[in-house]
């Protein structure tokens, strides 16, 4: 089983570490909303993820429109390659990059 963790490192700040990928999404997906705070600014720290794919660009879109319907915004730091090679091809590169 693909390990990745993701945990608060500071206010506003969250890191996300491991694989996220298709292994991993199920359980990527609720350990980050978990940690989206409602109307607040949040930076996640993406360098230590080790292994990503098209489910890994899709948790991040996921955390994106929750976070917005919660009233809060997130930047991504360090996007992973595999996840914005992905993400250029669906036309969602644009949507990553400025967190909205």
């Amino acid at each position: 089983m693909a390990r990745f963790e993701i945990q608060r490192v500071g206010d506003g700040r969250l890191e996300a570490s491991g694989a996220l990928g298709f292994e991993s999404a199920d359980r990527a997906l609720p350990a980050g909303l978990a940690l989206i705070e409602n109307g607040k600014p949040c930076t996640i720290d993406l360098s230590r993820v080790t292994e990503a794919d098209s489910a890994g660009l899709a948790v991040l879109v996921e955390w994106l429109a929750t976070a917005r319907v919660r009233g809060a915004t997130i930047r991504y730091q360090c996007i992973p390659a595999q996840i914005l090679a992905v993400a250029r091809i669906s036309d969602l590169e644009t949507l990553l990059l400025d967190g909205q």
